[in-house]
């Protein structure tokens, strides 16, 4: 979603002047409730990104930005927070639990 209220402005801005979003009702970006279930406006918005050909800048610029709000790169802002946990937390490495003998395989 391109608007010029958001806040920070990207370091290259042309993806945005080629957004498919551009010349849209900005409403349907920024829905009151975000679930994309079908008819619902986040819906309608996700289906202008999907066809939009700046849609992972678009995203990116989103996730880097910490933008909150609205259907950014086709993604809802609980979409956005679920990858930026998903890509900041490491995956915990499994191992052996307190009081626990780690296994030791045996060559034959």
């Amino acid at each position: 979603m391109t608007s010029s209220s958001f806040s920070g402005h990207p370091t290259n801005s042309t993806w945005r002047d080629q957004a498919a979003c551009a010349g849209e009702d900005p409403e349907i970006f920024f829905p009151l409730v975000d679930l994309p279930a079908p008819g619902t406006e986040a819906s309608l918005a996700r289906a202008v990104c999907r066809r939009c050909p700046v849609i992972i800048a678009c995203r990116t610029w989103a996730l880097d930005h910490g933008e909150d709000d609205g259907i950014w790169g086709a993604t809802t802002a609980a979409q956005r927070r679920a990858i930026r946990r998903a890509t900041m937390d490491p995956a915990p490495v499994a191992g052996p639990r307190r009081g626990e003998v780690p296994s030791v395989s045996e060559d034959p």
